[in-house]
């Protein structure tokens, strides 16, 4: 069975070779890791790297839906403001 590494730990592997504190079979043998695992993560982290300063989706997801309810809010409070001042006339 294949071993799994945490996520804190590719990325402290990957950052020490990018660094040049350790080639990648230095690091390969310190960390027991395959050199070829570790060329694998570095090409991810480079592929991705641009992502981490993106506009991440679920944020903006997120964003997209308190400014939704914001509206539907700001909505209510004029049906209620409204139905207030019909009521009040009734009285």
């Amino acid at each position: 069975m294949a071993k799994r590494y945490s996520p804190k730990v590719k990325f402290q592997v990957v950052l020490e070779v990018l660094m040049g504190e350790q080639s990648v079979a230095q690091a390969a043998k310190a960390y027991g890791v395959h050199p070829n695992s570790i060329q694998a993560w570095r090409q991810e982290f480079l592929d991705k790297g641009p992502e981490v300063f993106a506009q991440n989706g679920a944020v903006a997801d997120y964003e997209q839906r308190i400014a939704k309810l914001e509206r539907l809010l700001g909505q209510q409070e004029v049906e209620i403001a409204l139905l207030k001042n019909f009521l009040g006339q009734r009285a």
